[in-house]
């Protein structure tokens, strides 16, 4: 058994590397558009985006990694199948359930790396990218609009945005921490427009269609609401050397949970921060459960084309990241009759693990 182990760990070395390699790649060429952005849109010089380019690597590792593990055992184990080899294992009395040991234990080695790329590695890339960026942001503070990110670099307001094209913006938050412990001042929009202000560190904001929660400073139990087509406001980046403000992606498990305490005593919603916590230890186990589906689905298919197998895998992987990125939307952006963001974040997860489980039995028990 050990010589077989060995054998399947050998034969898996190579097409995880090559799969690794490409996949990369190919994240890599569609970051292209979002540099062009900063470069046309923005006016972010080449140089400071040619670094940002390269920090991306190990940022898209979190992605790669198990996709890539994927694609290995589809690879490594459609070979087995068509060349029979599948058949001789099991002749030889050796069942396919023996098989599984190796591959969970291997699984559970990538899914440890795969936490400390999300906890560490991947946090620091983006606050790489965030120091390249941050003269940028200084010459021209509507750089530090981001969306998906807690902005704090304009004086006395926090800012979170969903969603920006071009200088639109969707689904705009304020707060405004008001002094002496008083309620925050709460203000959001479904739209928005920003405009840099020449020759100053300011941005000029057109929000629309929202509402202004003005706490009762008399009675901190009351609050005004007032509903406006169109507002306007003017924010001023007053706090010289101010830090580019990191996205919760780009934040390690301590750091985020820090957000969670700080923005919860202000009366902020920290549902994004929280989703995000979540994302990144669930997605941690994605390479066990990905490496634990190629296994049924190479013995079953019988696949030897390393084109077809690898396009197989970007399939197979596609819908969970599809109901990933589907519940982390439904947790930052309100969905509170729906589920905790702590729960809804393992959803894709709970699938995949059940899905799993039923392939595998009904494999090692034919």
């Amino acid at each position: 058994m050990r010589i077989l182990r060995n054998y399947i760990l050998k034969e898996c070395v190579t097409p995880f590397a090559i799969c690794l390699g490409v996949l990369t790649f190919v994240f890599l060429l569609g970051y292209l558009p979002q540099l062009a952005n900063k470069v046309i849109n923005q006016g972010v010089g080449m140089g400071p985006v040619t670094m940002a380019f390269l920090y991306n690597i190990p940022v898209l590792l979190g992605y790669t990694l198990p996709i890539a593990a994927l694609a290995t055992v589809i690879l490594t184990f459609g070979r087995f199948s068509s060349d029979n080899e599948i058949i001789a294992i099991r002749a030889s009395g050796i069942s396919l359930g023996s098989l599984l040991a190796p591959l969970i234990a291997t699984g559970i080695v990538l899914s440890l790396i795969l936490l400390i790329l999300n906890d560490r590695v991947i946090p620091r890339a983006y606050d790489a990218q965030r120091r390249i960026l941050q003269e940028t942001g200084a010459k021209n503070p509507a750089a530090l609009l981001e969306p998906g990110t807690f902005v704090d670099a304009f004086d006395g307001n926090i800012i979170f945005i969903y969603r920006i094209d071009r200088n639109r913006m969707y689904n705009v938050r304020i707060w405004q921490p008001q002094p002496d412990g008083h309620p925050t001042r709460t203000i959001s929009a479904q739209e928005g427009e920003f405009t840099p202000v020449p020759g100053e560190q300011q941005v000029l904001l057109k929000l629309m269609n929202g509402t202004s929660d003005e706490p009762d400073f008399n009675n901190p139990d009351n609050f005004y609401k007032l509903n406006f087509k169109t507002s306007f406001m003017k924010l001023d980046m007053a706090r010289k050397n101010t830090k580019v403000e990191k996205k919760p992606k780009g934040m390690t498990l301590n750091e985020l949970q820090e957000e969670m305490r700080k923005f919860g005593k202000l009366g902020i919603d920290t549902r994004p921060l929280t989703a995000e916590y979540q994302r990144k230890v669930s997605w941690a186990l994605s390479p066990l459960i990905f490496i634990l589906l190629g296994f049924p689905v190479a013995v079953i298919t019988h696949r030897r084309q390393k084109t077809a197998n690898l396009l197989l895998a970007v399939v197979f992987a596609a819908p969970y990241y599809l109901i990933s990125i589907g519940c982390q939307a439904l947790a930052t952006q309100g969905a509170q009759n729906i589920a905790r963001p702590d729960l809804l974040m393992w959803v894709p997860n709970i699938i995949g693990g059940i899905i799993v489980v039923i392939l595998n039995y009904k494999l090692c028990a034919s």
